[in-house]
């Protein structure tokens, strides 16, 4: 929803809610800006039609009322709009708890313990504790890329964006178009989830390989959004979490952890080195790159070969 739009119909709700009397079309104009602002009296009343179904569709109980001069009044009466009480249990309580913790960084952090605070105003139980029933789990979600706030504001908006991309085979980064869907986490690590505009398709980007500024652009998009997007079924995909084949690397002692965490088995070499067996997938070449020469990657002899090309891609840029 436009930002103005979504004004416009908050200031017209406040003026429901807010009179004792019914008001007119004539009296709710003179109230909001937006209105004033409309020019002639079929777009005021063409927007104001439309304005007043929004709100009705969104759950607003608005009164039309007649008055005794038989002209027409609206208003939305506090008992007709007041939500039920709310009634957590101590699980549900504790979920909560420990949703408003995760967010550390970016615009949530404060949301988040604001809306807790408000859960409590509006009749969570004194004597629960949210965070008495996980009391030794401390969650984080870590946000350490700059790209991260304005795609997820773009993600909520439906907002196209631009970035720089710089995949990890390539030397420079290219300039990509994005309609962005959704944004998830994975094994420590963001990616977006969109349609990319340049090739026609949905795409995966990793949000550490974005360079520079996002920027917004206007327009709606052109894709449709599937009902599931599922970023880290993709992305686990090409990391060869559903791989059949296996791989065999040198590592170095005391690095790799995620490496070895992924091992079906692990030889000690001697000198500093050991012997791994990983699952092999697509997408695997690329997760070995990251760790540089701590990896030497023994067979199959295509992912040597894959490895061994990314590398020499990453050093000419």
């Amino acid at each position: 929803m436009a930002i103005a739009k979504a004004e416009r119909l908050m200031n017209l709700a406040l003026c429901l809610l807010g009179t004792r009397r019914p008001l007119s079309k004539r009296e709710l104009r003179e109230s909001i800006e937006a209105y004033l602002e409309a020019g002639s009296d079929d777009s005021f009343n063409r927007m104001f039609e439309r304005d007043k179904d929004d709100l009705r569709e969104l759950g607003l109980v608005i009164e039309t009322v007649e008055n005794l001069d038989g002209d027409v009044g609206y208003l939305a009466r506090r008992d007709s709009n007041r939500l039920p009480p709310i009634t957590l249990d101590a699980e549900e309580a504790a979920a909560l708890g420990l949703a408003a913790k995760v967010w550390q960084q970016a615009r949530l952090a404060g949301a988040a313990s604001g809306a807790l605070q408000k859960l409590r105003a509006a009749g969570l139980p004194e004597d629960v504790d949210p965070y008495e029933a996980h009391s030794a789990l401390e969650p984080r979600i870590p946000v350490h890329e700059a790209a991260f706030e304005p795609l997820m504001l773009a993600c909520r908006d439906r907002r196209p964006v631009v970035f720089d991309y710089r995949k990890a085979t390539a030397a420079r980064p290219e300039t990509r178009h994005v309609e962005p869907w959704a944004l998830e986490c994975w094994r420590g690590h963001w990616y977006l989830a969109g349609w990319d505009r340049d090739r026609g398709a949905e795409r995966v980007f990793r949000l550490s390989r974005i360079t520079g500024k996002v920027r917004s652009r206007s327009g709606r998009f052109t894709a449709e959004i599937p009902d599931v997007v599922t970023v880290r079924e993709t992305v686990a995909s090409w990391a060869g979490e559903n791989a059949d084949r296996s791989a065999l690397i040198r590592l170095r002692t005391e690095a790799g952890y995620p490496l070895r965490a992924k091992a079906t088995s692990v030889r000690e070499l001697g000198e500093g080195w050991d012997e791994l067996e990983i699952p092999y997938g697509h997408g695997l070449d690329a997760w070995l790159v990251e760790f540089g020469p701590d990896v030497v990657v023994l067979e199959p002899a295509e992912l040597r070969a894959d490895v061994v090309d990314r590398l020499r891609a990453v050093a000419k840029g």
